[in-house]
């Protein structure tokens, strides 16, 4: 076959691998395999010149996202500017809030009213009518990579809409398409499913299948009825989701966000979740975009505790996803906003900085999803703590239920038989802002913009990559329209999907003096992480006693650089000596210019402070 020699040499290297590991899943599928690398070839061939340059450039320095000079932010094109054009028309706004990496939710054509917020696609290559065409999110891309701004997009693994063309063929009885899915002419199967399968949400979506009166065939549902599980042992399925997602990569996406990666393989007598096989997928995919687009990035959702998310890394020889989502730190950061306690927030910390430093974390304060309470119930029972009340205690204060809290969040998929709510809400709603503005109480509203900036001021801290949520950047404050909304009222995730709040930026709004309070401050904040190098990824980090159980302590240090810094997580003002005076002289607050010692040692509720020191050599 003649190829590029690119193509070739980049293939040659992996060719041996890829191979084997097609084989332990699909044992005799030559055909199928030969088909994956032909389409891998085409799409090889297809991509834009411009973004083989990309790709060129990054080959050299692999490292180029583990700096400290990369920001994100993740929006929803509708809500942010109306459509994927509107978006093209506001990157000066991106740009003026810092951002580099731009992460736009789930904008391909999915079924109004059924769609899963975007996460129920009904064509991986159409975009949504009301959002724009393919074309448009090309120009998008492009223009963003002239301005030097990375682009992600979520790439839906483990299902399709009951809309999708295989779907529909599936539907009407094509057994080629049907073997696509999970179909059963009965209970049987299913049930015995059930029986090992945990349920994604027990309330609003019970179970894992959905029976399908017109066909009289029961189908795999593990999200929502309309979402259609897709069945990896079929090698073709494998075959054609890679040439989706290097469609998207020809469209100029750099981050590929797997969705719900745990889930896509399914096994009976198993929960389906974090099986064997679902690495071997992911490492395949890794193999795969390093030879066509080897500038491209495979960012994991993987939704659970530590010790099931770290293996989705890979290894350091055999990797697989170059980044996952901090989860379970940004839910312990809630927890401590709650309990006013570090500790647990400490030891979370702890166990990711003890991490090899090529293991990149995407940070994040809110996303566009709710927030899970899976923290670590089996550490806390030491000191009293049992699951299911301190579920409901975190879920009381933060939505401002009891214990005197202007939190303002609500529940989703509140599960009353196993004691179980998630949280939603804005970072600002969250911190009492919302409350604070609305008493029209200034020291409220202080305390809230305190809690809010200290927040971020920690997210910024953490080694990885930290990600805004559009509108945190201006405090952006829940929005209740999506209960009139009957595509939208049932799934209070809307609360904080809202549309951005652009009044925010003008000064006839209100509250713009405390928009651009939080705006401003932020800047500050990212630039200061942007020009110093202890903030890279390189760094060594680790947390210290600070002497107090609501003030968290986190060092970096990096080739004669250190930073101290202190989060006081409660509203108490703290007067203390925190380090000998001798070494308090040698520190500068990077926030406030103050020396340690000028500063008095002070830390007002909810402020933070980054003590800097360069040592001489």
């Amino acid at each position: 076959m003649k190829w590029k020699p690119e193509f070739r040499n980049r293939y040659e290297c992996r060719e041996a691998e890829l191979r084997s590991l097609y084989e332990q899943l699909y044992p005799g599928q030559k055909e199928g395999f030969a088909y994956l690398i032909q389409r891998m070839y085409q799409n090889y061939v297809e991509r834009p010149v411009p973004l083989r340059k990309i790709d060129r450039k990054r080959e050299k320095d692999p490292g180029w996202y583990k700096g400290n000079d990369i920001l994100g932010m993740m929006m929803y094109t509708d809500a942010f500017a109306g459509t994927l054009q509107g978006v093209k028309e506001k990157l000066d706004y991106v740009k003026s809030c810092g951002v580099n990496y731009l992460h736009m939710m789930p904008l391909l054509e999915s079924p109004k009213g059924r769609d899963d917020g975007g996460y129920a696609v009904a064509d991986f290559r159409k975009v949504k009518p009301e959002l724009g065409t393919i074309e448009d999110l090309k120009e998008l891309t492009s223009l963003c990579h002239e301005q030097g701004i990375s682009c992600c997009l979520d790439f839906v693994m483990n299902h399709t809409s009951e809309d999708h063309a295989w779907a529909k063929a599936a539907r009407a009885g094509d057994p080629q398409a049907r073997s696509r899915y999970f179909f059963y002419d009965n209970w049987d199967i299913p049930n015995r499913y059930e029986e090992t399968t945990p349920q994604v949400f027990p309330t609003t979506a019970p179970g894992n299948f959905t029976w399908l009166p017109d066909c009289n065939q029961v189908v795999m549902t593990t999200f929502y009825p309309y979402q259609w599980d897709l069945n990896y042992a079929n090698c073709m399925v494998f075959n054609d989701m890679v040439d989706n997602m290097l469609f998207l990569t020809n469209c100029g996406i750099d981050v590929i966000r797997l969705d719900a990666v745990p889930y896509i393989w399914k096994e009976l007598g198993t929960k389906s979740r974090n099986l064997p096989q679902v690495h071997t997928l992911v490492r395949m995919m890794r193999l795969v975009s390093e030879i066509v687009c080897p500038g491209v990035l495979l960012l994991g959702e993987v939704v659970m505790e530590p010790a099931k998310v770290l293996p989705y890394f890979g290894s350091v020889d055999k990797p697989e996803c170059h980044m996952l989502y901090n989860v379970t730190t940004m839910a312990s950061t809630w927890n401590t906003i709650a309990t006013k306690d570090v500790s647990l927030l400490r030891r979370q910390m702890d166990q990711v900085c003890a991490l090899p430093k090529e293991y990149v974390f995407l940070n994040y304060l809110r996303c566009h999803d709710d927030i899970g309470w899976g923290l670590d119930y089996d550490w806390l029972k030491q000191f009293g703590i049992e699951e299911v009340p301190h579920k409901k205690y975190l879920n009381d204060v933060l939505t401002g239920r009891g214990y005197d809290s202007d939190a303002r969040g609500e529940l989703y998929n509140d599960d009353p038989r196993l004691g179980d709510a998630r949280l939603c809400g804005t970072t600002a709603s969250l911190c009492g802002l919302e409350t604070a503005l609305y008493e029209n109480n200034p020291d409220k509203v202080k305390r809230a913009v305190a809690c809010d900036l200290m927040l971020h001021a920690y997210l910024l801290i953490q080694s990885g990559i930290p990600v805004l949520y559009s509108g945190d950047e201006v405090g952006q404050l829940n929005d209740y329209s999506y209960k009139e909304n009957p595509d939208k009222c049932a799934d209070s995730r809307y609360l904080h999907r809202g549309k951005f709040q652009w009044e925010k930026l003008k000064k006839t709004d209100k509250n713009y003096r405390v928009s651009m309070e939080i705006f401003h401050t932020l800047r500050k904040m990212e630039e200061i992480r942007e020009q110093h190098p202890v903030f890279n990824g390189k760094a060594d980090v680790w947390t210290f006693d600070t002497g107090y159980s609501h003030v968290l302590g986190i060092g970096r240090y990096l080739d004669g650089e250190e930073i101290r810094a202190y989060f006081n997580f409660s509203e108490y003002e703290l007067d203390e000596v925190w380090m000998p005076m001798d070494e308090g002289r040698k520190y500068t607050d990077l926030l406030s210019g103050m020396t340690m010692e000028a500063a008095g040692n002070h830390l007002s509720g909810y402020g933070c402070r980054w003590f800097y020191r360069k040592y001489n050599h």
